[in-house]
């Protein structure tokens, strides 16, 4: 990224000032490596969107943006209702509600190595993955309705987990204000065999391994030792979320002129909130929510039940599960003021600090668990939310961030070969895709220690532990 033009502010901080059409400034959390890395299109997308109505404080860009549809992917904006705030589907994104949580085991590495390969095997023929991947489960009509209006409690009163799991999904599993009625029927139709699903590009379900801890009070409160084995799930709302997302954008695209909208890019096609179509988006989009929710809680239970096979009498309790594809309704002061605001997170966590309200009680004292995923070959992590002040309406960096296209990672490496250069390392990949291995290859992503680090040092989150991948299955 080229940063002439940009203030900065701090090591991991750039101030992108306001010009032309601009109504706040922008704001670039990363070091000065991962900036350079940038694609100049982050910081146009991040000026289009410090354009939009009603938008509040500052557009910002997490330590992992990179390039993305209307809004950069690690784009955070809050908007203002009462001050003609919009609401955007490209904020959100595709795959609503795209989200990542973790499962404690209670194993170690030397439990897990003898039977890898048979358990990787097993998870793969229990949880299908990739593109069109469908599973058991199919939900008529009346069951759909149902599965968007109760997210992760409908998938409970299935049989898919326990009560205990709700504490620990971010809004307790299930999303007020959704509305099924503004879920189109071919949105529906293609959910439905898709449930209990991981689906493919980025999404997987992992075996990690513990490595480090950083903040051993934070990593006792969530459950977490050196050594320890976690399993974390990461996908979303499948075809349905896709499918409202693309019918919104272009009803929002046409509907622009109506609202007096003048948009610097269509991909940023947005409706007020308070309009009927930003209502109506709104409805759909937290319905999709609650089949994100509910879909990780089904992942959650077939996981469960490979896991007990292979470990009799284990306890494979949730550590936490939360999203990084969504806008959500949320209190924060601005300016020395408390205000109700519609915040959007595209590729970005939402991290709750010390005492926030929202949080299960045993957090309180430590903050909200950060999911950071990595790559098949990569490290993840998991930090907290920082004690107040937040920043970035709490919110903190969702994955490594991609440093290549798909396309540009296939041409450059081979499934195969991928595979076989992690199995020397000791990781086992399984996935339906050659080409899919490839498109996501280690190398096609940024550094995670070094988003991580930056999201660390800026203040957005604090580093808990770091986790190595044993087995992935990849969609």
């Amino acid at each position: 990224m080229d940063t002439n033009g940009l203030k900065q502010i701090g090591d991991t901080e750039w101030q992108v000032p306001k010009s032309g059409a601009m109504r706040v400034p922008g704001v670039i959390f990363a070091d000065a490596a991962l900036i350079n890395d940038m694609d100049n299109k982050v910081l146009e997308q991040l000026r289009n969107v410090a354009g939009l109505p009603g938008i509040v404080e500052a557009a910002y860009a997490m330590p992992d943006a990179h390039w993305g549809y209307g809004f950069p992917i690690g784009g955070v904006a809050a908007f203002d209702p009462d001050e003609g705030g919009v609401i955007s589907a490209g904020g959100v994104g595709f795959d609503i509600s795209c989200g990542v949580r973790t499962l404690l085991t209670g194993l170690k590495r030397a439990d897990i190595e003898p039977v890898k390969k048979s358990l990787a095997d097993s998870l793969f023929r229990n949880i299908p993955a990739g593109v069109g991947s469908t599973g058991k489960i199919s939900l008529d009509e009346t069951e759909m309705d149902a599965m968007l209006e109760g997210g992760a409690h409908w998938a409970l009163a299935q049989g898919y987990g326990g009560t205990e799991d709700l504490e620990r999904i971010e809004e307790r599993g299930k999303v007020a204000g959704a509305r099924p009625d503004a879920v189109s029927t071919y949105a529906k139709k293609r959910q439905h065999d898709e449930m209990g699903t991981l689906g493919s590009g980025n999404h997987y379900l992992e075996v990690q391994e513990v490595t480090r801890i950083h903040d051993a009070v934070a990593a006792a409160s969530f459950g977490l030792r050196l050594g320890d084995v976690v399993v974390s799930i990461h996908c979303g709302s499948r075809g349905l979320g896709h499918q409202i997302g693309t019918e919104f954008l272009r009803e929002m695209a046409v509907a622009a002129p109506d609202f007096g909208l003048v948009l610097p890019d269509l991909e940023l096609a947005c409706a007020p909130l308070r309009s009927e179509l930003g209502q109506r988006y709104l409805g759909a989009m937290r319905a999709a929510t609650n089949c994100a929710y509910a879909n990780r809680q089904i992942v959650t239970h077939l996981t469960r039940r490979v896991l007990e096979h292979f470990f009799p009498g284990g306890r494979f309790d949730l550590l936490f599960d939360v999203s990084h594809n969504t806008c959500k309704e949320e209190w924060h002061a601005v300016g020395g003021k408390r205000r109700l605001l519609f915040v959007h997170r595209k590729g970005a966590t939402r991290a709750f600090g010390v005492g926030h309200s929202d949080l299960p009680a045993a957090f309180a004292a430590v903050g909200q668990p950060v999911i950071i995923g990595g790559s098949m070959g990569t490290s993840s992590a998991i930090l907290a939310g920082n004690p107040q002040p937040e920043r970035a309406f709490a919110s903190a960096c969702h994955g490594a961030g991609r440093a290549m296209s798909r396309h540009a990672a296939a041409r450059r490496w081979r499934g195969r070969q991928v595979v076989d250069q992690l199995a020397e390392r000791g990781i086992v990949i399984k996935s339906p895709s050659s080409r899919g291995v490839a498109e996501e290859a280690p190398g096609a992503y940024k550094d995670t220690d070094a988003v991580v680090d930056a999201a660390h040092r800026a203040g957005l989150a604090r580093k808990v532990a770091r986790l190595e991948p044993i087995v992935c299955i990849k969609g």
